[in-house]
């Protein structure tokens, strides 16, 4: 084979766009998805990152991909996180109608790699994973499960899932109200007790975003 030849350089892409993937501990379905390799090649893949890197943790993961919607809206952290994640999709053109959105298109599913590591960078101690992020983008792309609400205190957007009757608060604005809310009598008899948490840092942050980002029409 030629070093000039296309599918040598495409076939290097499908590799290098799967081993990203296994370093983010994605299914073997969804590697199959976006790189079009078959089960027994990323079987393989996974067999040597695994001798190849045995010093880095990895779990392989197997069953079902997520599909519950309730998992991004189970507390308002989670939603917080969603909704940030959204807005990083919306930074990337994930959700731009004019980008290609095939799910074997090995830029789209390049791009999408790009943005939940910025994610990872942005968010300490992510809670979603690979596979949830995947999983959020498939159904904001369908536009199945979320709807876009506007806070009317700080002006921000979140995501709200469409299967909750109740219509929770803007959920940075919700964690930011729980931790200034301490009784009074506790600071009366506490007098040496640390001052209760200021929406500052991460959480200054997360704000501003969803401040900024459009996550919808």
């Amino acid at each position: 084979m030629h070093i000039s030849n296309d599918s040598y350089f495409a076939d290097r892409q499908r590799h290098d766009l799967a081993l990203r993937m296994i370093r983010h501990e994605a299914r073997t379905c969804t590697i199959r998805a976006c790189t079009g390799l078959s089960d027994d090649r990323i079987r393989r893949l996974y067999q040597t990152y695994a001798t190849h890197m045995p010093a880095i943790p990895m779990r392989r993961h197997r069953g079902k991909s997520p599909r519950q919607i309730s998992f991004f809206t189970r507390s308002a952290q989670a939603q917080l996180e969603t909704s940030l994640l959204a807005g990083v999709f919306v930074t990337f053109g994930l959700l731009d109608s004019a980008h290609p959105r095939s799910a074997r298109s090995l830029a789209y599913s390049s791009l999408f790699c790009d943005a939940y590591e910025t994610h990872l960078q942005l968010v300490r101690a992510s809670t979603i994973s690979f596979e949830h992020a995947w999983f959020l983008l498939q159904s904001l792309l369908r536009n199945t499960g979320f709807r876009v609400q506007r806070c009317r205190h700080c002006d921000g957007q979140f995501l709200h899932d469409l299967a909750s009757v109740f219509r929770r608060a803007c959920p940075a604005c919700t964690i930011i109200r729980k931790n200034l809310r301490t009784p009074r009598r506790r600071i009366v008899r506490k007098e040496n007790r640390a001052a209760p948490p200021t929406p500052t840092g991460e959480m200054h942050t997360a704000r501003t975003a969803m401040r900024t980002a459009t996550l919808g029409p």
